[in-house]
């Protein structure tokens, strides 16, 4: 997934359910990286900046 192993499991107490839902509710570091390239991420954070918002 990207991520090192243990990321999620070696937490201690953590319960599968509660691995489960860690990693349901993550975004994956290449997918995440392939969807601001494809967004134009730079143009998006040049736009935010020229109108004030950061």
């Amino acid at each position: 997934m990207g991520v090192s192993e243990g990321h999620v499991t070696a937490v201690p107490g953590l319960s599968r359910s509660a691995q489960l839902t860690a990693l349901g509710n993550g975004v994956v570091p290449q997918q995440a990286s392939r969807a601001m390239e494809l967004l134009g991420a730079a143009d998006l954070l040049a736009a935010a900046h020229c109108c004030g918002r950061r």
